[in-house]
């Protein structure tokens, strides 16, 4: 049986920019346009833009909505003002993630939840279970684009397509305002490349020419379309989690790093449990890693301590170009998460030296 593949609304531009299309979360999607290498060195050099329409969006309006995104959420939304997003997660129940997501508060009673493509119907589903008080909920995924243009001459290249101060917004906040001719973009620092830049969410009527706009201006800085596959190098090297690599059902955020997004300052989805893993202490930890010598590191190999004696596995793993090191991400247990402990990397039979490092495993530009 063959499952059919959702399409991006510029699936055509990028077919005719002669994209290599791969299948993901889903979706019919550009891997790379030239190489990964040359895709990952114009983001941290200069800016390219990624097509990541296949994200999903959902509205959630009315008085009750901040008390349901305070239920289903780690983080505290409260805190949000207008102009503010905030990195969160869903737990489940069994102490896992059920997604990581944006929370972008638009106005008093109105907000945005931006989740991973591939759990699109299943946290809409998870949220609307938790619907219990008649929350507005809207799902606008499919008729919204999203761009990100990424990079130190983001700004730059941006500046001219709308009146908006882009200097004037600072990380993890937005506008809304016209962008490239179109009404009522949000206009958002959040990134996940760790170079800076911006997301624009725009109507998908409105998706051609905005892109096209963004080639044109971004053309003097140098603008590449970037594909998937530099996504992932570049948000590997800041150490950035990918839902279903590093974190999933079975991953508390504790254990993740992600202890600055879990606020028991309130109740939510299993907060009792993730307390007490807290306060008891996790057993293993999520780590990032570089290697000593040669060997790249993937997804599942193990990872082991001098004597060969099995301490975790790799979660993501790739040749870093700023780095030009093979590195990774994966869960170790607690003793050896420390910075600067040696582990070893099972590859092909043979257990290859590397070394925890602290995250971000580079700077987010290169010279």
């Amino acid at each position: 049986m063959t499952v059919s593949l959702k399409t991006v609304t510029l699936n055509d531009t990028h077919r005719a920019l002669g994209a290599k299309m791969v299948p993901f979360a889903g979706y019919d999607m550009p891997v790379r346009y030239s190489s990964d290498l040359d895709e990952h060195h114009t983001v941290r050099r200069a800016v390219g833009i990624f097509d990541v329409s296949h994200m999903g969006e959902f509205r959630l309006r009315g008085p009750q909505a901040l008390d349901l995104i305070q239920r289903v959420t780690s983080n505290d939304a409260s805190k949000l003002t207008d102009g503010k997003a905030q990195y969160s997660c869903l737990p489940n129940h069994d102490g896992g993630i059920v997604d990581d997501l944006l929370v972008y508060k638009l106005a008093d009673e109105d907000y945005l939840l931006v989740v991973n493509a591939s759990n699109i119907e299943k946290d809409w589903n998870w949220i609307q279970h938790h619907n219990t008080q008649g929350v507005e909920m809207e799902d606008i995924s499919d008729r919204t684009s999203l761009f990100a243009v990424q990079g130190p001459k983001a700004q730059a290249a941006l500046q001219s397509l709308t009146d908006v101060d882009l200097s004037s917004i600072p990380y993890y906040s937005f506008v809304q305002g016209t962008f490239a001719g179109a009404p009522d973009v949000i206009i958002s620092a959040t990134g996940y490349t760790g170079a800076g830049g911006f997301e624009l969410y725009i109507p998908n009527e409105s998706a051609a020419q905005v892109w096209e706009k963004i080639m044109l201006a971004g053309q003097s800085y140098g603008i590449k379309p970037i594909g998937l596959g530099a996504r992932d190098t570049l948000r590997l090297e800041m150490g950035y989690c990918l839902y279903g690599n590093d974190i999933d059902d079975t991953t508390s955020p504790l254990e993740a790093g992600l202890g600055w997004i879990t606020k028991f300052t309130k109740e939510f989805t299993n907060s009792e449990n993730l307390k007490k893993q807290k306060e008891a202490g996790v057993t293993k930890k999520l780590v990032g890693f570089v290697m000593d010598g040669p060997g790249i590191p993937r997804g599942h190999y193990e990872l082991v301590d001098a004597d060969g004696q099995k301490i975790g596995d790799v979660t993501s793993g790739t040749q870093s170009p700023s780095l030009s090191k093979g590195i990774g991400l994966g869960y170790v247990k607690t003793e050896f998460a420390a910075p600067g402990t040696p582990i070893f990397v099972q590859i092909r039979g043979k257990n290859l030296p590397a070394t925890v490092s602290k995250l971000p495993l580079t700077k987010g530009t290169e010279e």
